[in-house]
């Protein structure tokens, strides 16, 4: 029982993390809608591995590393909106009509991006987040006065292994979900999915940007 609970707490904390609707679930959207669902979730792979490193950061008490992470808050912030700005103008700039035959079915002749391109793009637009290790913080410390101060490290793992598998969950759920519509949506619809998702990750990363100027004056 005790392990299921680290397991099933674990996932609830990964379904948590990776489900609000954001930039990183806006581009794992688009990507299975523009590529299929395959893409899509390689993409989401990659945020699974970013929430994965704060969860070992939090989880394993590697408090030097969280605060080197907190230190640089600033820039990663910086980066962060830079990425969001330049994946927002990417997506509503593309021009979808090369990658679609009239039907709205992929074109053979022109290969999907890397699916290392999918996962590194998602990890690092997640690993630039720093808000995210503030969340992870609250949500362990949920479970860590549950589980007691006896948690050895083994308990960690564990815990860490059940995040990695809720938000991997959610990403194959929400690829799978969004890739029944992939083959009916002409260029035209997408076309205009694009221009709709470029406008609000654009949006996400002036939100960012903006904060951080706030900030820093």
């Amino acid at each position: 029982m005790y392990f299921l609970f680290l397991v099933g707490s674990g996932i609830v904390i990964g379904l948590i993390v990776a489900a609000p609707i954001g930039p990183v679930n806006l581009l794992c959207i688009r990507r299975t809608l523009a590529y299929g669902p395959l893409n899509g979730f390689f993409a989401g792979l990659g945020a699974a591995m970013g929430d994965g490193v704060f969860a070992v950061v939090t989880a394993f008490g590697l408090t030097a590393i969280s605060q080197l992470i907190e230190g640089y808050a600033t820039p990663l912030k910086l980066v962060g909106g830079l990425m969001l700005l330049g994946f927002g103008l990417h997506i509503f700039n593309s021009d979808i009509s090369a990658l679609r035959e009239s039907d709205g079915t992929p074109c053979k002749d022109v290969p999907p991006p890397s699916l290392v391109r999918a996962v590194l793009s998602t990890f690092a637009l997640t690993i630039t987040n720093p808000a995210t290790l503030l969340g992870f913080t609250a949500l362990f410390a949920g479970v860590g006065s549950l589980v007691g101060e006896d948690a050895s490290f083994v308990d960690a793992a564990v815990t860490v292994a059940g995040v990695v598998a809720g938000s991997t969950i959610w990403w194959f759920a929400l690829t799978t979900f969004v890739g029944i519509f992939h083959h009916k949506i002409d260029p035209k619809a997408m076309r205009n999915i694009n221009h709709a998702f470029g406008v609000f990750v654009t949006g996400f990363g002036a939100v960012v940007l903006g904060d951080l100027a706030v900030k820093l004056l």
